[in-house]
């Protein structure tokens, strides 16, 4: 069976070289199947973005510091590990933030959407979860809402929970909360409507970023899964996302 492809690098050297190997090898379509993308796994969010309303399916090989999405780099029968490949779709995130002047944006996430505190002052932020108040004040650095596919990087460094695909869940993490002091976060429901609404904002300013897209000064945040589209990782057979999640939680 042919196979279209096409390969996209990070501006790392070794994922640039590997690139143009690769192409002379295989050759590059202006109309591929896949996509291969080269580099580390924040890249390979980069590519996934780029070609969501292309619909077409991602292959990440590890040319990059960090690769937990991504397959080991090979060279040798591509095509063939394709084909064998098993694929997970993944939903993005969708967040709306608004802030203090008035102004409102937009952004897709794959990984995660936190809010950061921007000066020397502890974050304040009011957590409400489908309309309802479930924390009144929560001080801290800052919080996350994080995808599964998103729960194994920032989120796991803040000690969230790293969630199965097949789970459905969001993970709720606090960044540093100093108060309230046991409050660890929660496992949401994929369906949930979180919104963070800031307290004190002009004493103590917060930053929203959904993967790459950052904002400044933000007042409030809405996150919900965007169900309706859906991008396509593929993983080498045996070595697919959930079997990396498993590892990973008994790794040492």
């Amino acid at each position: 069976m042919s196979l279209r492809l096409d390969f996209t690098a990070s501006d790392r050297p070794e994922a640039r070289a590997a690139c143009e190997r690769l192409k002379a090898k295989y050759g590059a379509s202006d109309k591929p199947d896949v996509v291969v993308a080269l580099g580390g796994d924040g890249f390979l969010l980069q590519t996934v973005h780029k070609y969501l309303q292309d619909r077409i399916p991602i292959f990440g090989m590890n040319r990059g510091s960090v690769g937990f999405l991504l397959n080991d780099y090979a060279e040798d029968d591509l095509i063939g590990r394709i084909l064998k490949s098993e694929s997970t779709l993944i939903s993005p995130l969708g967040m709306t933030a608004r802030t203090r002047s008035g102004e409102t944006h937009k952004a897709l996430a794959f990984n995660e959407v936190s809010l950061l505190r921007q000066s020397h002052q502890g974050a304040k932020l009011r957590i409400l979860i489908d309309g309802k108040v479930r924390l009144d004040e929560l001080m801290c650095d800052g919080a996350m809402v994080a995808t599964p596919a998103g729960s194994t990087a920032y989120n796991l460094s803040a000690h969230g929970p790293i969630i199965p695909l097949t789970a459905k869940a969001l993970a709720l993490t606090p960044i540093s909360a100093f108060r309230p002091r046991r409050w660890r976060g929660a496992i949401l429901p994929h369906t949930a409507e979180v919104r963070f609404e800031t307290l004190e904002a002009d004493k103590r300013p917060i930053g929203a970023a959904a993967d790459t897209f950052d904002v400044r000064d933000v007042i409030s945040v809405d996150i919900a899964e965007a169900e309706d589209l859906k991008a396509t990782l593929l993983f080498d057979a045996g070595n697919g996302y959930d079997e990396r999640v498993l590892a990973e939680q008994f790794a040492s």
